[in-house]
């Protein structure tokens, strides 16, 4: 496989994993060629083309032009981890033979834009009976401080360094939260769990949340309790790019929803959780991470690619 092969694959498996689901996709990858064409020159030339064919703003080559032209070049080789720094890029070259970095969390243009993937927790919001409305109104607030706070940050240090080592680089992060988020519903709902313990055991069955609990990372009940019986269970806070706006448990617990499955949670959005009575099961960042893409790793092996997990990644094969 090339790196644009890796690339597609990822974007077509976010896709069909994508809780809003492919007809809706097509329409927002459609309204992107709209807003293009009546942009001004000057607003034509800042846009990013990629928009056109991608949904996911957080999910991109980062580095496409090294020196040895490896970019058309098969991979047969590729360091992957859930956070890629410098030191994992410095790893890549003293590990020999690395033709491709992937990392999960986005660096560069993608960290920078990891706002505009949130539009997706719109309609997760809506699915679970939160009027569309109000979802908008509270994301769009929220989208507008992880802006701010990514506005300051150096994104392209990983990326520089990766260049310096003429080592091509990637991001893959919504398309594998998408197949995280399916794959964890779908086995939860295909178990049916009555309490908040029980869910917690049907969640330790996943191979990668086993390990993760070994580990002291794995699923753990943030509010609530074993005992307490689930009500409806949903699963808001797996995909969307990041935490949406924590004002928004009251509206969940309004819709009737008594269990919130996510990957990772602060202090505040708990004591709001619990000030409307909702559960919280937290899964564990990395194991859920994992999970996502594990599944797009499966099948780049199958392509040949050979995968060396690092950055966090546990890597479970199916």
């Amino acid at each position: 496989m090339k790196i644009v092969d890796i690339y597609n694959l990822a974007i077509r498996m976010g896709i069909s994993a994508d809780p809003r689901g492919e007809e809706k996709i097509k329409k927002l990858l459609l309204r992107e060629k709209k807003n293009y064409t009546d942009l001004k020159r000057a607003e034509k030339e800042e846009f990013d083309k990629e928009r056109f064919t991608n949904p996911y703003s957080d999910t991109r080559i980062l580095l496409d032009e090294p020196k040895s032209g490896r970019m058309a070049k098969k991979i047969k080789r590729a360091l992957v981890g859930l956070d890629i720094g410098v030191a994992e890029v410095l790893l890549a070259d003293r590990i020999k033979n690395i033709d491709l970095i992937i990392s999960h969390h986005p660096l560069g243009r993608a960290l920078a834009r990891l706002d505009e993937v949130m539009k997706l927790q719109a309609d997760l919001l809506a699915d679970c009976g939160v009027p569309i409305n109000v979802a908008e109104d509270l994301l769009d607030i929220r989208m507008q401080e992880v802006s701010r706070s990514l506005h300051p940050v150096f994104h392209s240090k990983e990326i520089d360094a990766a260049k310096l080592l003429d080592i091509p680089l990637m991001s893959i992060h919504t398309p594998a939260d998408n197949l995280c988020f399916q794959y964890v519903k779908n086995k939860v709902e295909r178990e049916d769990p009555e309490t908040v313990g029980e869910l917690i055991q049907v969640l330790k069955k996943i191979p990668e949340y086993k390990k993760a609990t070994k580990e002291g990372a794995g699923p753990k009940i943030f509010a609530g309790n074993p005992e307490r019986r689930c009500g409806k269970i949903v699963f808001t806070e797996i995909t969307g790019g990041t935490s949406g706006h924590k004002d928004i448990y009251g509206r969940l617990s309004s819709a009737g929803v008594g269990t919130v499955v996510g990957m990772h949670m602060s202090e505040p959005y708990k004591k709001e959780a619990e000030k409307h009575h909702i559960n919280v099961v937290i899964a564990g960042h990395a194991a859920s991470d994992s999970i996502g893409m594990n599944q797009i790793l499966d099948k780049l092996e199958k392509q040949g690619v050979e995968v060396v997990p690092c950055g966090g990644l546990i890597r479970v094969k199916r």
